[in-house]
């Protein structure tokens, strides 16, 4: 097989291993709705990968968005933190200077430019949010892109709770 449908084949697998979900904390549940008080969500960026032997093992910037999405219909949450950390768990910026309510089935983002290589290929965004009252857990993701040359890429990387209170739905 040639080398570059393989490498192909590889990207193509890596792309799909990103959407699966990694399973979450076990959470109260009602009807079928996981609700929650609080949680810190720890979410993959990728602020570059590496790509087939055309680009000679130099990194794939990337741009990467990360996205809150609150599908509480009725309830809002508040934003506590949103702070980027670099491949050695270094802080880098913090991108909520004070807390933000997200309204019901409303949706912020934030965008770490394609700059280089900031962060590195292991960094990751520290989420932590919370409600007054018990809300659906919302959805926390981030979407890389980027474009060299004549490729294009693009993919997307679930966030994961590390801590939470979990609540029963009222």
């Amino acid at each position: 097989m040639p080398a570059r449908i393989m490498q192909t084949g590889v990207l193509l697998l890596a792309a799909l291993l990103c959407l699966v979900q990694a399973p979450t904390l076990q959470a109260s549940e009602r009807g079928g709705v996981a609700c929650w008080q609080d949680q810190t969500i720890y979410v993959p960026i990728y602020s570059h990968i590496y790509a087939d032997e055309r680009f000679k093992d130099k990194p794939f910037a990337l741009t990467a968005t990360l996205s809150i999405r609150n599908i509480d219909p009725d309830r809002p949450l508040t934003l506590l933190a949103a702070d980027f950390h670099d491949s050695a768990g270094r802080k880098l910026h913090a991108y909520v200077d004070s807390s933000r309510l997200i309204a019901p089935l409303a949706s912020v983002r934030f965008v770490v430019r394609e700059n280089g290589l900031q962060g590195g290929s292991g960094a990751k965004f520290l989420v932590r949010w919370q409600a007054d009252r018990p809300v659906v857990a919302p959805i926390v993701e981030s979407i890389m892109i980027g474009t060299k040359m004549q490729q294009g890429i693009s993919f997307i990387s679930r966030g994961r709770v590390i801590r939470g209170k979990q609540a029963g739905c009222e």
